[in-house]
């Protein structure tokens, strides 16, 4: 497996997406998913470029992150977000987490920032597919649920995240990413306080080209540069 390689030609690959529909590769952030990978494989690809990791388990984050301390620029957490993990994610300073969809569990987050006089930035993750098997608020409710968290001063929503859909149709992944620019355009004009639609975090190894051509500036992608899971 050569990382270096796979990161050249993801790299390509975004950068021909984004000329496509004229707009700037650099502003597209690549977020390298290291969920299951090795540190050692990890620091191989912050050698040659990456700058930017994510991690979709508090667990797996909390052994891999101090290990990895002082060669990323970013870490961000990408995965559902269980209330009863906020004491252990928040203390490895994730720059952004992007899988918030419940006010219960926004309460909780600000109620722990408030105590430890810290704060946080954060997306809305959003079930643009529809999927029962998908996290994320229905997009009918992401507005309100954005009112309402905009309340809590410490957490800062700054955009939103989706998974496409997980089918072959690449009509039907394209408007799971259309859907969401909407939402984050209409959400943009309420001008609620405490939020600042910022990022659009969207698209993965299957289907990340199709979202930049819909506006991403994230997109989430592992296996393209790490290859399969290790477990």
């Amino acid at each position: 497996m050569d990382i270096v390689q796979n990161l050249k030609k993801v790299e390509e690959r975004i950068r021909k997406a984004a000329l496509r529909v004229d707009r700037d590769p650099s502003e597209i952030k690549l977020l390298a998913i290291t969920k299951t990978h090795p540190v050692e494989k990890i620091k191989k690809a912050l050698e040659f470029g990456i700058e930017y990791i994510g991690e979709n388990k508090v667990q797996e984050a909390e052994k891999k992150i101090p290990e990895l301390k002082g060669l990323y620029q970013e870490f961000h957490f990408v995965g559902h977000l269980q209330s009863n993990k906020i004491k252990k994610l928040i203390p490895l300073k994730p720059v952004l987490i992007h899988s918030l969809d419940k006010l219960s569990t926004i309460r909780k987050l600000q109620n722990y920032l408030e105590k430890n006089q810290m704060e946080q930035d954060i997306l809305i993750e959003v079930n643009t597919s529809g999927e029962s098997s998908k996290f994320g608020v229905l997009p009918d409710r992401t507005m309100s649920l954005v009112s309402e968290a905009a309340q809590y001063e410490r957490v800062h929503i700054k955009g939103l995240m989706t998974i496409g859909k997980l089918t072959e149709d690449r009509k039907e992944i394209r408007g799971c990413f259309c859907h969401l620019r909407e939402l984050f355009h209409k959400i943009e004009k309420q001008n609620f306080p405490n939020v600042s639609m910022q990022r659009l975090s969207m698209g993965m190894t299957n289907d990340f080209e199709i979202a930049i051509e819909e506006g991403a500036n994230i997109v989430r992608i592992g296996s393209a540069i790490f290859g399969p899971r290790e477990y």
